[in-house]
């Protein structure tokens, strides 16, 4: 009986194992399409209308524009910087899959700089629509893998750590202040454009990007409420609220933790809590606002 349970356990580890692997390896491709995607949008739609993304990519086609450097030396020499900063703060596979969306999103922005562009100068309009579609398509599959292409949004989850100011307001203030820069460096209406590909690829990020709102409410139902609540506080350093309940039909106790992430975590989230119970029933709420301090 005792070997058929080790047999049994054996087997478990073995398929949890195999699944892990493939979730790996999905979210690797998913992470390498959406850079390439991404670059492409900006190599052949953005840059050669002065059509500029928001954060560090944005702030690296500026100096681009001026300095005459490569995008992707600047892309990839700016983003690092935040890259060690956010090491001890955040979730270590999310910064490994940063790091290799951003290399990758950088190495592709020099190989596609030396192609004709797809929509050349003066074609604005056109630019806009569909730079902004393939960019948001891009950034949308980065994000479902569980990386990400730009260093504003570790500045935001960072900040949110420490203050009540959501991921969305930081990355908002930012990309304000680098379409101003745009706007005064070469004119108002290139600032126009590059916040109006800013809302058309942010429309596309959450069409791919299900639910991805800056804030998530997570609720989960399950009998190892302890056991559940300890690994959450392990690999995200966050507490969560306990309800005790109690099953309609199978009468069993229940424990309901409640907590709130953010999006960039939902995919890590989501994985440990199928690997901890599989059985737990777990549900992913938008939040769109948050007052007051998250419990830590």
């Amino acid at each position: 009986m005792a070997e058929s349970d080790k047999s049994k356990k054996k087997d478990m580890d073995q398929s949890r194992h195999t699944e892990r692997g493939k979730k790996l390896i999905l979210s690797l491709v998913m992470i390498t399409g959406g850079a390439v995607v991404a670059a492409l949008a900006v190599e052949e739609f953005l840059s050669p209308n002065k059509i500029f993304d928001g954060g560090v990519v944005g702030v690296s086609m500026i100096l681009s524009n001026i300095t005459g450097w490569k995008l992707g030396i600047l892309t990839i020499l700016l983003n690092v910087p935040f890259l060690f900063i956010a090491w001890k703060n955040i979730g270590h596979i999310f910064i490994l899959k940063a790091a290799y969306a951003m290399a990758l999103f950088s190495v592709c922005l020099s190989v596609f700089e030396g192609l004709p562009p797809v929509v050349k100068e003066a074609q604005p309009i056109l630019a806009t629509a569909f730079g902004g579609v393939l960019l948001g398509i891009g950034v949308g599959f980065v994000l479902r893998g569980g990386g990400c292409l730009d260093g504003t949004e570790i500045v935001g989850i960072l900040i949110n750590k420490k203050y009540s100011l959501s991921v969305g307001n930081v990355v908002m203030i930012i990309n304000i202040v680098v379409y101003s820069a745009a706007g005064i460096r070469f004119g108002i209406e290139h600032g126009l454009y590059s916040m109006l590909m800013y809302f058309i690829s942010s429309r596309i990020i959450d069409i791919i990007e299900v639910g991805l709102e800056q804030d998530k409410s997570v609720m989960i139902i399950t009998e190892h409420g302890e056991m559940i609540a300890d690994e959450i506080f392990r690999n995200f350093g966050r507490t969560v609220t306990f309800i005790h309940g109690e099953g309609f039909i199978s009468g069993t106790e229940k424990d309901v933790l409640l907590c709130v992430i953010t999006r960039a975590e939902v995919h890590d989230f989501r994985r440990l809590i199928t690997e901890l119970d599989y059985a737990a029933f777990t549900t992913f709420t938008d939040v769109s606002e948050v007052i007051g301090h998250k419990a830590r």
